[in-house]
């Protein structure tokens, strides 16, 4: 199979937006140069009849990195004894909203491993200053697993948008992933409920996860184009040493944006984020995948003295261009593949 087998396949997923699994494998199996630059091309069309030329920007607030679980591939995992543990105080995140609000941002993302000092009233009363403080402002939540009932009470406090990364959408190899303790099911179920209250919701997935596929990719296209996310944030995965995968090939940036591309023509409308993973494993990535249909960049905005301890794995870029007080830089890379950054909430747009 070459590429021009596989041209009738990409027209016919820009056309219709949905593919079988059998085909969303084959697009994975004998992709090529040639059909990575077709794809971009469609998406970059497809985003832009959307979209237009703007990137929004989302700031990153780090505020924990204590986690409750114990994932194989993740760096705050519970068991890492080398972690070097931190909490955000309540002052901490609200001076950081400030110097985000300061900045332009009108996005704010609180993000966290599962951690018990976060409870739900404690989130709920910063929702409640963040939205009092800034009324022009979003606020995305990415903290985890949590009962139906707190979710509700989060979105009624001020939450708009809710990131959950299902990380594999085949039952199997969520359990390689993951310790027997966490379950593919009610991963899935959370993401369903998020999504019935209210939310603007994200899914995502790792790339080049041990053990992964062509087919088990194919099951997360599958999953995203029938579940239907405002948001779908993927990045490469990238082994730490203190894990059990810490031997693992890493994996690439060529495959990230190859799916950014497919995943911009499954939902022209999706909210895609470029990723610092994408950026850390290669320089020009956060570029690359823009290029190729991505249209929201999320630098940080956590206090310089722990982005580094916020170590979902090795090599994480935390200092310099990648921190939202750098701005003039990000607009640079910005520009530099024909889009601009702009000031705003940046939801979903409806078609």
């Amino acid at each position: 199979m070459n590429e021009r087998t596989l041209f009738p396949l990409i027209d016919k997923l820009a056309r219709c937006h949905q593919l079988t699994e059998a085909e969303y494998a084959q697009l994975i199996r004998f992709r090529t140069p040639e059909t990575a630059a077709r794809l971009a091309a469609l998406a970059r069309t497809a985003r832009e009849a959307v979209y237009g030329t703007e990137v929004y920007t989302r700031g990153l607030i780090e505020v924990s990195n204590f986690c409750r679980n114990d994932c194989y591939y993740c760096g705050i995992r519970r068991s890492n004894q080398n972690c070097d543990r931190y909490r955000l105080s309540d002052e901490d995140i609200l001076a950081c909203c400030a110097e985000g609000y300061r900045l332009g941002f009108r996005t704010f993302v609180l993000q966290g491993g599962e951690d018990g000092a976060f409870s739900v009233p404690r989130v709920c009363r910063l929702l409640r200053a963040i939205k009092s403080d800034y009324p022009d402002c979003a606020v995305t939540l990415s903290l985890g697993e949590m009962a139906r009932a707190d979710y509700q009470a989060l979105y009624n406090a001020g939450a708009d948008r809710y990131l959950l990364r299902h990380e594999t959408a085949d039952p199997d190899h969520y359990a390689a992933l993951h310790p027997a303790a966490l379950s593919f099911d009610h991963r899935i179920q959370c993401l369903r409920d998020l999504k019935d209250i209210g939310y603007q919701v994200g899914c995502g997935f790792l790339v080049g996860s041990p053990g992964q596929t062509p087919e088990l990719l194919a099951k997360d296209l599958k999953f995203v184009e029938e579940f239907q996310p405002a948001m779908c944030g993927i990045g490469p995965f990238i082994p730490q040493q203190d894990t059990p995968f810490r031997d693992e090939a890493p994996g690439t940036a060529e495959l990230t944006v190859y799916l950014l591309s497919i995943l911009r023509l499954i939902q022209p409308n999706l909210l895609l984020p470029v990723t610092t993973a994408l950026g850390t494993i290669q320089p020009n990535g956060r570029e690359l995948g823009l290029a190729a249909g991505a249209n929201v960049v999320m630098p940080n905005l956590s206090p310089l003295s722990v982005r580094k301890k916020y170590a979902l794995y090795d090599g994480k870029i935390c200092t310099g261009e990648e921190g939202a007080q750098c701005v003039g830089c990000l607009q640079g890379r910005v520009v530099s593949v024909g889009y601009t950054l702009v000031s705003s909430r940046g939801d979903i747009r409806t078609i």
